[in-house]
This record gives C-alpha cells, sequence and structure tokens, in this order.
C-alpha cells in the first residue's frame, strides 16, 4: 500500500495519507499574545487549508484530538469551537490537558480525515 507524506522534515510530515484516510501532524498557533480562542481560531484555519491542501475537508473529518495547557481554557475553546463546528458533520472528539511544547502554546489540535 502506497503511504504519501508532504511536508516533511527531519522530524515529521505536515500531512500523511494512507489507504483513503488523512492524518494531519498536530496543529498550533502559540503567539504569545493570543488568547486560547485565537490561538483555537488560527489553528482551526491551519487545519482547513491543509485539509484542502490533502485533498479532503472539513466535512470528511473523523476525529479531533483536542490537547489544552489548562483546562480553565476549555470553556474559550469550546466556544470558538462550537461555532466552527456548527454547520458541519461533527467529527468524533476528545480533549486534555496536556503540557505544552512551548509555555506560548495554549492548544493544539491533531485530526484524522477521509480523503474526499
Amino acid at each position: 500500500m502506497t503511504i504519501e507524506r508532504s511536508g516533511s522534515t527531519d522530524r515529521m510530515s505536515k500531512i500523511v495519507k494512507h489507504n483513503g484516510t488523512v492524518y494531519l501532524c498536530g496543529q498550533t498557533a502559540g503567539e504569545a499574545e493570543w488568547d486560547i480562542c485565537e490561538q483555537t481560531r488560527q489553528c482551526l484555519k491551519k487545519v482547513e487549508d491543509l485539509l484542502e491542501e490533502a485533498g479532503s475537508s472539513t466535512d470528511h473529518i473523523l476525529s479531533v484530538t483536542i490537547y489544552v495547557r489548562d483546562m480553565k481554557d476549555f470553556a474559550g475553546m469550546n466556544q470558538v469551537w462550537d461555532a466552527w463546528v456548527a454547520d458541519k458533520p461533527k467529527p468524533a472528539r476528545a480533549c486534555v490537558e496536556s503540557r505544552m511544547a512551548r509555555d506560548s502554546i495554549l492548544v493544539e489540535l491533531s485530526v484524522i480525515a477521509a480523503e474526499k
């Protein structure tokens, strides 16, 4: 079976496609001046762009794992998420509190989607 990788570095690939499934690397938007709402919006925009590049779309998202640095930001992240997903098919979702690679990162999204 063929595995396609794009946006690869020495550490990872931004997009991996296999057997009709698209896997995105974790998306972050850790500008220190952005709050949880803006970081979530920016992450979701990155997800949209990468899915388009991969030949998929937000309507084809199967699963999302959301990592938040602090659960005190859960409500703010959900406010943005709920507005974004309101008119879309709802994916399976998990959300956990997690230590991030940098202090400025408040949220990270890991996405699995089907190809169109």
